[in-house]
């Protein structure tokens, strides 16, 4: 019996990128709830793309058998945020072995150092803050962050250094879908971090450095490839910022934390205890609920049907990470604050995608989302149980046509104490 062939809706136009600037994380769930379909077909960046969201279309997306990242991101994403050659663009057998590298500095070990680290800088953090009337959050956790990465990378940072690597990696972050300048001090800005670290990955292989043994830069720089060859210094500088740059942009999600904690105030009674079960959904919650990235794209390896749709060999396929958090379909009540849900989630790597979806060890999911749940812990810790502070009238509000989102304040707090 032949499998029923089924239409693929289709947005008018010649070419509707414009369209994904001005909605931004919108873009696909407006389209699938005009369409009312999951998937539908456009054109983009000049090409046809097939857009697709929800729990069945992740799994698809994260079968190696029918797509591959290589040629799938956009030159200008590779340019700011991801750096070429690096493991977010690798397929098959070689994806597999570069993301044992990273997978190989994730042990239980080194979560629990990530969480003593994080939990030093929140309180040399909060010292500082005391002697200043008011601080964004945005803006401090971005440093708090960098701080916090390369001393858990082993990334050597002297303090006259700090201010000028956060802005570096603060600005490819914020490089991802901008235009004009801010795309532009996004590019300059990985020129001059890749020189950095590949000046560190030359040091340490000529021994005049010696990271510990288990962080990035050590094992990174030392790391052979599927022909046993010292990868490119190049390479290593790429991957290294792959853990650098992602630790740094958790600021967004602790912005949002900050955001939550101030007005969700019955949600924050039930942080109060410190449990760690309480500390976990609220960061799920918020890694749910708030916009962080928008879209993971691919392309079709091969021609195959897919639930009566057809799909061709090389066609740019993108699955909205935003619209499948909030797929009414996956999610009670999607539009609202909800921790507690975690309670009874089924655990699915395919229904629950901020930072994409699959399997940790031999996919395309996101190496750090560990680090980020231990980073985000701890500082939700901090901002509901470990400090007190004054919130003045601001624009807290934020525009889904921003990629990434912020609050438009970064969150301005004043007269910041340590409660412990």
């Amino acid at each position: 019996m032949m499998e029923q062939k089924n239409f693929i809706p289709k947005e008018d136009g010649l070419d509707n990128s414009l369209s994904v600037l001005r909605e931004g994380y919108l873009y696909i769930t407006n389209r699938a709830i005009g369409f009312q379909s999951d998937i539908f077909e456009t054109r983009l960046l000049g090409e046809r793309a097939i857009c697709i969201r929800g729990e069945e279309a992740a799994k698809l997306i994260y079968d190696s058998e029918k797509f591959k990242r290589n040629g799938a991101a956009p030159k200008r994403v590779l340019k700011t945020l991801f750096g070429e050659d690096g493991v977010q663009t690798l397929d098959g057998e070689a994806h597999r072995h570069r993301k044992a590298m990273f997978m190989s500095v994730m042990s239980g070990e080194a979560l629990q150092s990530m969480r003593d680290i994080t939990r030093k800088q929140w309180e040399l953090a909060v010292r500082r803050w005391e002697h200043k009337e008011e601080i964004t959050i945005y803006e401090e956790a971005k440093e708090l962050l960098c701080r916090t990465a390369c001393e858990w990378a082993g990334v050597p940072l002297a303090e006259e250094e700090v201010k000028e690597k956060t802005e570096w990696l603060g600005s490819m972050i914020e490089a991802t879908a901008a235009l004009g300048f801010k795309h532009i001090k996004g590019r300059n800005a990985r020129s001059k971090i890749e020189k950095w670290v590949q000046e560190l990955v030359e040091s340490v292989r000529t021994g005049a450095m010696e990271p510990p043994e288990n962080t990035a830069l050590y094992s990174f720089s030392w790391h052979r490839d599927l022909n046993g060859e010292l990868l490119d210094k190049k390479i290593v500088a790429v991957e290294i910022i792959n853990i650098l740059r992602p630790i740094v942009a958790v600021s967004i999600y602790i912005c949002f934390t900050a955001l939550a904690v101030i007005q969700q105030p019955e949600e924050r009674l039930k942080l109060q205890s410190a449990d760690e079960q309480q500390l976990k959904n609220f960061v799920q919650e918020v890694r749910r609920f708030y916009p962080f990235f928008p879209f993971v794209p691919a392309r079709a390896v091969k021609d195959f049907t897919w639930n009566g749709y057809q799909f061709n060999e090389g066609v740019l396929t993108i699955l909205d990470l935003y619209g499948t958090n909030h797929h009414p379909d996956l999610w009670e009540q999607p539009e609202l604050f909800r921790p507690d849900r975690f309670n009874d989630w089924n655990g699915s790597p395919f229904n629950f995608i901020p930072q994409g979806g699959g399997d940790h060890d031999t996919g395309h999911r996101c190496a750090g989302e560990w680090i980020t749940l231990e980073i985000m812990k701890e500082s939700i810790d901090f901002l509901a149980n470990k400090m007190s502070y004054q919130v003045p009238v601001q624009d807290v509000s934020f525009s889904f046509h921003d990629m990434p989102s912020l609050p438009h304040s970064h969150i301005v707090i004043r007269n910041v104490r340590a409660l412990v």
